[in-house]
């Protein structure tokens, strides 16, 4: 039996730092959503850990996440990135991540903003969620669209009730939260409050 995230995050180098106060915690800036969004693709087939240990680079690689000059990048940065040994250089990936921020930019006509676009369309189940994310973005497949949900608060899982955590991450009301206290019940997992194994 694996250990739950909550059990095994913890105390360790990469993992705890963000288990203990990113993991499951709503954000509202579109940076903080594009830059989970860009490292979810990227650990696809990959460790967690792997992610935690390049973020830095990925944060240098990709101008701070700023979504718009993402969204401009043309062949030169999409080659840099290609040849940075300091992120993951796979060109499914890359070209996910510039096309998605592209996608974002026009969002922002519709919603005023990624975060818009996202509290817009909540609560979805997460299969409703996996859909929309399939129709609207470019390498969100089930696990890249759940964890991100989960990991921003939009899906529930990523505490244990009995971790200490959770309190935490309860009194800023996450968007799961205010969905199951208003009544929507297509939440699998709500009340057991699984946490994701580690990887």
């Amino acid at each position: 039996m694996s250990l739950t995230y909550c059990d095994a995050a913890p105390g360790h180098a990469h993992h705890g730092p963000y288990h203990d106060s990113e993991y499951g915690f709503p954000s509202a800036d579109d940076r903080v959503l594009f830059e989970r969004l860009i490292l979810e693709i990227n650990q696809a087939g990959l460790s967690w850990l792997t992610i935690l240990k390049k973020r830095e680079a990925f944060r240098a690689a990709f101008d701070a996440f700023d979504i718009d000059r993402v969204a401009a990048y043309g062949e030169a940065e999409r080659e840099r990135l290609l040849a940075d040994p300091g992120i993951i250089r796979n060109r499914l990936k890359v070209d996910a991540a510039i096309e998605n921020a592209r996608r974002i930019v026009a969002l922002r006509e519709t919603h005023g903003s990624f975060d818009g676009w996202l509290r817009a369309h909540h609560p979805l189940s997460k299969a409703e969620w996996i859909r929309l994310f399939k129709r609207t973005f470019r390498f969100t497949g089930g696990e890249i669209t759940g964890e991100f949900l989960m990991s921003l608060g939009y899906l529930p899982g990523a505490h244990q009730p009995r971790c200490p955590v959770w309190s935490e991450v309860a009194m800023l009301d996450p968007p799961w939260m205010v969905a199951v206290r208003q009544g929507f019940a297509g939440y699998d997992a709500h009340k057991a409050g699984i946490s994701a194994p580690m990887t």
